[in-house]
């Protein structure tokens, strides 16, 4: 890999002032698209599918635990799998501070087609605390299309869902996989995703992550 041409600071700051303006256009389509993106219209969710996580038997309406929103990213794990992939825990290790989401009405959790029992340890080896959840019971994973079927055998890819609650009754509303990912992980970023965006409802103001109400 070469290195960038060395300048005077006259010269990098030209430079730069003129990249800042393709940066502050994509900034602009970003919101653009971002908004857009809030306009999708949702899709009820029907089946009555069912999860495995630490606390037993979960719905999906579980998940929510009682928050407006869903955030699932759904991890590359298959049953035969003896760990996750490196590159969703990769991923999984950017994500920040889940309080910061929770405080403006929405959760996350990470969904699996592995069996909990595999999920658990390797959990516990990369020190994760957020929520993580097995699907190997249900067809979660390949109605949101992160688990292919090519050549009759299931190919897994990554992704994210979001979905929405109305009462008992949950909506999907976006799902992104394989280089849609690129760039997401921070609280922003992910919120981007949702029906309410980052004007979601919640505790106010960005806190440090001790100072939420729950």
């Amino acid at each position: 890999m070469s290195l960038p041409e060395i300048v005077s600071r006259e010269r990098w700051r030209a430079a730069r002032e003129e990249l800042l303006l393709k940066e502050e256009a994509l900034t602009r389509a970003r919101d653009v698209l971002n908004a857009e993106r809030r306009r999708l219209p949702m899709v009820e969710v029907d089946p009555e599918y069912v999860f495995e996580g630490g606390d037993g038997k979960a719905t999906l309406l579980d998940l929510f635990e009682g928050r407006a929103q869903l955030i699932v990213y759904h991890f590359m794990f298959a049953p035969e799998w003896e760990a996750g992939c490196p590159n969703c825990s990769a991923f999984l290790d950017q994500i920040g501070h889940l309080a910061h989401l929770r405080a403006r009405g929405t959760s996350f959790a990470a969904v699996s087609r592995a069996p909990f029992t595999r999920i658990l340890p390797f959990k516990a080896r990369m020190g994760w605390t957020l929520p993580w959840y097995s699907s190997c019971h249900s067809d979660f994973n390949r109605d949101f299309g992160a688990t292919l079927v090519v050549d009759d055998e299931p190919v897994e890819r990554p992704g994210i869902s979001c979905f929405l609650r109305e009462r008992d009754r949950v909506f999907h509303t976006y799902s992104a996989h394989d280089r849609g990912l690129d760039g997401l992980g921070s609280t922003n970023s992910l919120l981007d995703l949702t029906a309410f965006g980052r004007a979601s409802g919640g505790s106010g103001p960005v806190r440090c992550h001790d100072e939420y109400e729950d």
